[in-house]
């Protein structure tokens, strides 16, 4: 297994992981994200040639009040820098494989470096309601959110990853 960023001329039009909505997030907006508007980062899990699961990263910033109150002692009262997992999937074909550890481990480690470079106090992801369990394994802790809940679809429920979290499973995930 290659895990690599996105480039414009993958075949991204035979993904498909059972999720129509991250299926169509792949195939149209992740080049356009990536290439044209600058704002995110598509990494690939490539299999045989062949798009296996995929990770889109974004910056971004979390309102110290809107931290978990257990890593907010010591912290500035202005934004803290993180890195956002924007969306996580993998094919149908090839769950179980360890997809998706891969490019978890990737964006950990993207993590690590945007924390020794210039700053990042987590990783935040906007989890599915059935992959809450998935994250919290990993040590993610809820967040509150108290805006853009849309009632057309399942609210996501905002997820966050210390950075000092990170830093103590590095061992544990080999980045």
């Amino acid at each position: 297994m290659e895990i690599r960023p996105l480039r414009e001329d993958d075949d991204r039009s035979r993904f498909d992981s059972g999720d129509p909505d991250l299926d169509l997030f792949l195939r149209r907006y992740a080049g356009q994200n990536q290439f044209r508007h600058h704002i995110g980062t598509t990494y690939v899990a490539v299999v045989s040639g062949r798009i296996a699961g995929y990770a889109t990263i974004a910056p971004g910033s979390l309102e110290i009040d809107e931290a978990p109150v257990s890593i907010r002692k010591g912290l500035p009262a202005y934004p803290l820098p993180i890195l956002r997992l924007a969306r996580l999937a993998t094919h149908q074909s090839t769950r179980g494989r360890g997809i998706g550890k891969g490019l978890l481990r990737v964006v950990f480690g993207l993590a690590l470096s945007m924390a020794r470079d210039f700053g990042c106090a987590g990783v935040i992801v906007d989890s599915k309601q059935d992959s809450v369990g998935f994250y919290e394994k990993l040590g993610f802790l809820r967040l509150e959110v108290l805006e853009g809940e849309m009632e057309t679809r399942p609210r996501p429920v905002a997820m966050f990853l210390p950075i000092r979290d990170i830093e103590a499973a590095t061992g544990e995930w080999g980045t």
